[in-house]
Protein backbone atom coordinates (compact mmCIF):
# COMPACT_ATOMS: atom_id res chain seq x y z
CA UNK A 1 0.00 0.00 0.00
CA UNK A 2 1.37 3.39 -1.01
CA UNK A 3 1.02 6.22 1.48
CA UNK A 4 2.57 9.57 2.28
CA UNK A 5 6.14 9.43 3.57
CA UNK A 6 6.28 10.99 7.03
CA UNK A 7 9.35 9.49 8.71
CA UNK A 8 12.96 8.70 7.87
CA UNK A 9 12.15 5.00 8.23
CA UNK A 10 9.32 5.26 5.68
CA UNK A 11 11.61 7.26 3.40
CA UNK A 12 14.30 4.58 3.45
CA UNK A 13 11.70 1.87 2.82
CA UNK A 14 10.33 3.84 -0.14
CA UNK A 15 13.82 4.25 -1.60
CA UNK A 16 14.46 0.52 -1.22
CA UNK A 17 11.16 -0.35 -2.91
CA UNK A 18 11.78 2.13 -5.73
CA UNK A 19 15.18 0.58 -6.34
CA UNK A 20 13.51 -2.83 -6.70
CA UNK A 21 10.93 -1.69 -9.27
CA UNK A 22 12.82 1.14 -10.96
CA UNK A 23 13.19 -0.57 -14.34
CA UNK A 24 9.60 -1.83 -14.53
CA UNK A 25 7.71 -1.05 -17.76
CA UNK A 26 5.86 2.29 -17.52
CA UNK A 27 2.35 0.91 -18.03
CA UNK A 28 2.74 -2.03 -15.66
CA UNK A 29 1.53 -2.18 -12.05
CA UNK A 30 5.12 -1.87 -10.79
CA UNK A 31 5.83 0.93 -13.26
CA UNK A 32 2.90 2.95 -11.99
CA UNK A 33 3.95 2.25 -8.39
CA UNK A 34 7.45 3.49 -9.24
CA UNK A 35 6.06 6.75 -10.62
CA UNK A 36 3.99 7.37 -7.48
CA UNK A 37 6.89 6.45 -5.19
CA UNK A 38 9.20 8.82 -7.07
CA UNK A 39 6.73 11.67 -6.53
CA UNK A 40 6.33 10.84 -2.83
CA UNK A 41 10.09 10.58 -2.34
CA UNK A 42 10.64 13.89 -4.14
CA UNK A 43 8.03 15.60 -1.98
CA UNK A 44 9.61 14.24 1.20
CA UNK A 45 13.11 15.31 0.11
CA UNK A 46 11.96 18.82 -0.79
CA UNK A 47 10.39 19.20 2.65
CA UNK A 48 13.22 17.65 4.66
CA UNK A 49 16.29 18.55 2.60
CA UNK A 50 15.60 21.82 0.80
CA UNK A 51 18.30 23.07 -1.57
CA UNK A 52 18.83 26.79 -1.37
CA UNK A 53 19.26 28.82 -4.53
CA UNK A 54 22.80 30.03 -5.20
CA UNK A 55 23.51 33.71 -4.75
CA UNK A 56 23.50 35.78 -7.97
CA UNK A 57 27.26 35.64 -8.58
CA UNK A 58 27.39 31.86 -8.04
CA UNK A 59 24.38 31.45 -10.34
CA UNK A 60 26.21 33.37 -13.08
CA UNK A 61 29.34 31.25 -12.62
CA UNK A 62 27.31 28.01 -12.69
CA UNK A 63 25.55 29.10 -15.88
CA UNK A 64 28.88 30.08 -17.44
CA UNK A 65 30.20 26.59 -16.72
CA UNK A 66 27.01 25.01 -18.08
CA UNK A 67 27.31 26.95 -21.34
CA UNK A 68 31.09 26.72 -21.58
CA UNK A 69 31.51 30.48 -21.72
CA UNK A 70 34.28 32.65 -20.35
CA UNK A 71 34.32 35.92 -18.50
CA UNK A 72 35.04 37.75 -21.75
CA UNK A 73 31.78 36.38 -23.19
CA UNK A 74 29.87 38.44 -20.62
CA UNK A 75 31.13 41.72 -22.08
CA UNK A 76 28.04 43.39 -23.49
CA UNK A 77 25.74 41.38 -21.24
CA UNK A 78 27.02 42.78 -17.95
CA UNK A 79 28.97 45.68 -19.41
CA UNK A 80 32.57 46.48 -20.18
CA UNK A 81 35.45 44.18 -19.20
CA UNK A 82 36.03 46.02 -15.91
CA UNK A 83 32.39 45.77 -14.85
CA UNK A 84 32.28 42.05 -15.65
CA UNK A 85 35.36 41.50 -13.49
CA UNK A 86 33.98 43.63 -10.66
CA UNK A 87 30.66 41.73 -10.63
CA UNK A 88 32.27 38.27 -10.74
CA UNK A 89 34.74 39.27 -8.01
CA UNK A 90 31.94 40.71 -5.87
CA UNK A 91 33.21 44.28 -6.03
CA UNK A 92 30.05 45.60 -7.73
CA UNK A 93 26.37 44.75 -7.37
CA UNK A 94 24.26 43.82 -10.36
CA UNK A 95 22.22 46.67 -11.82
CA UNK A 96 18.68 46.26 -13.11
CA UNK A 97 19.98 46.38 -16.70
CA UNK A 98 22.55 43.67 -15.94
CA UNK A 99 19.84 41.50 -14.35
CA UNK A 100 17.59 41.91 -17.38
CA UNK A 101 20.43 41.05 -19.77
CA UNK A 102 21.52 38.01 -17.78
CA UNK A 103 17.95 36.78 -17.64
CA UNK A 104 17.43 37.24 -21.37
CA UNK A 105 20.83 36.09 -22.68
CA UNK A 106 21.76 33.37 -20.16
CA UNK A 107 18.27 32.40 -19.01
CA UNK A 108 19.04 32.91 -15.31
CA UNK A 109 15.94 33.43 -13.23
CA UNK A 110 15.37 37.01 -12.13
CA UNK A 111 14.25 35.70 -8.73
CA UNK A 112 17.83 34.48 -8.22
CA UNK A 113 19.52 37.53 -9.74
CA UNK A 114 17.65 40.06 -7.58
CA UNK A 115 18.75 38.46 -4.31
CA UNK A 116 21.03 40.50 -2.12
CA UNK A 117 24.59 39.23 -1.72
CA UNK A 118 27.68 40.44 0.11
CA UNK A 119 30.43 42.39 -1.60
CA UNK A 120 34.02 41.48 -0.88
CA UNK A 121 36.29 44.00 0.73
Amino acid sequence: MIKLIKTQKEYKAALKRLEQIFDAPANSKDGEEAEVLALLIDSYELAKYPIEDPDPVEAIKIRMADLGIRQADLIGIIGEKGKVSEVLNRKRKLSLTMIRNLNKKLNISTSILIQDYPLSA
